[in-house]
């Protein structure tokens, strides 16, 4: 049932990984786009598109009540729009060629896809979150939709550069239909046992417990996506070795991948709290290296890259569970999983916008030039790419230590 379940999360992450990684610098490079146009025009569209999340997530809820097939249906229709916007991205018209058509179509079409995308996330995180259970069980419910959504970074990391973007569009239209069909052989779980008025319609900004795993979640977030969005430049200007990113995307993933059995395990022992605190300790220790590489490093950043995906796999599978657990607490379980999923993916889309929106025009302001001067270029990177995101991630684990303090139940490890 697991694996049924979490299979949509391949194509889904299909998707996130070329808009949030691979876009910004394609139109950079190949249609010669300004750094602070793109990053302001993702920083506006993504905001857009997290300000309807919560909304979408009310609607996800009353269509999860109206019963499986309808769910179904829509997330077959959000599927198909975001299939259609991710082809578009890639594929401009001759007629959008100019740089001001260009910015147009590029935020016309990641705004469709970003729709397709919000609507098909929110729905499918909820229909596991419904599973309710115990810190364990709630942790095999997010691992599998994680390990499906890693087997499609992975995909996605290598397919643009080896078959080309139209093979990698195809391979996402036939892993979408593949994910639905398994969906809809997957139950939905609920409803739960009916629970008191006043917690029914319960707002996720009432959650005081929400709320602190949601400051938590934020600040983790943005310290994994400013590297992710730098990664291009770091690579090019820094390692000088373009060739080997997909190696090092791959590297890194595959290390998530393999170390979530080993979180699940230790989750089991430990608890949630205390494996993602090793993880985020781990993450900064590992990633501080990073400010001492240079050109030709490639074989310490691959070891950086897969010590980095080791700790990765609990950013994945705990969060997740968490929330599961904080949802079930509020006694909302079957009834609002949509709602604080909503806010849930929204807070996700605002790391991923202010790692586009700030980190490059951050990166521009401290000398980086595409193809300027190779020792300003490394400077930049360094306080951007290396020092910047271990700062957060020391922020988020303080903030994880203080907030766990408050609610005790976090640490249980059964």
């Amino acid at each position: 049932m697991y694996w049924r379940y979490g299979l949509l999360g391949l194509s889904l992450a299909f998707v996130s990984l070329p808009l949030y990684v691979t876009l910004p610098h394609h139109y950079a490079s190949l249609h010669a786009l300004p750094l602070e146009s793109i990053g302001a025009l993702l920083l506006a569209t993504r905001l857009a598109d997290a300000a309807i999340d919560p909304w979408l997530g009310r609607w996800i809820d009353r269509t999860l009540q109206r019963g499986q097939k309808p769910a179904w249906r829509l997330a077959c229709c959000a599927g198909l729009a975001m299939a259609i916007g991710f082809v578009a991205l890639w594929f401009p018209p001759a007629a959008a060629q100019q740089p001001g058509h260009l910015l147009i179509w590029l935020g016309a079409a990641l705004t469709w896809t970003c729709l397709g995308y919000s609507v098909l996330s929110i729905l499918h995180q909820a229909w596991g979150t419904r599973w309710g259970g115990s810190a364990q069980q709630r942790t095999r419910v997010v691992a599998s939709r994680e390990l499906a959504a890693l087997a499609g970074v992975l995909v996605a990391s290598a397919l643009p550069s080896v078959l080309g973007l139209p093979a990698t569009s195809a391979v996402l239209v036939l892993a979408l239909l593949v994910g639905l069909l398994t969906l809809k052989q997957t139950p939905l779980g609920g409803p739960h046992p009916p629970q008191a008025s006043t917690q029914r319609h319960m707002s996720p900004w009432q959650c005081l417990p929400f709320l602190s795993l949601l400051a938590v979640f934020v600040l983790n977030g943005m310290a994994s996506a400013i590297p992710a969005t730098l990664l291009p430049f770091f690579v090019q200007e820094t390692l000088g070795a373009p060739r080997w990113q997909p190696l090092f995307l791959i590297s890194y993933f595959l290390a998530a991948a393999a170390a979530m059995p080993l979180w699940m395990t230790l989750v089991r022992r430990w608890g949630l709290v205390r494996c993602w605190q090793l993880a985020m300790l781990g993450a900064v220790l590992t990633f501080g290296f990073v400010s001492l590489l240079g050109p030709g490093d490639t074989l310490g950043f691959w070891l950086v890259c897969i010590s980095s995906g080791v700790h990765f796999g609990a950013d994945l599978a705990i969060p997740g569970a968490l929330l599961t657990g904080v949802v079930m607490q509020a006694g909302v379980s079957g009834q609002a999983e949509g709602r604080f999923l909503g806010w849930w993916t929204a807070a996700t889309k605002l790391n991923l916008a202010l790692a586009a929106g700030l980190a490059l025009p951050l990166l521009a302001t401290a000398g980086f030039v595409q193809g300027g001067s190779p020792t300003a270029n490394q400077n930049a990177l360094v306080w951007t790419y290396g020092v910047l995101p271990c700062v957060l991630k020391l922020l988020s684990l303080a903030a994880l230590h203080f907030t766990s303090q408050r609610f005790p139940s976090w640490k249980d490890p059964s």
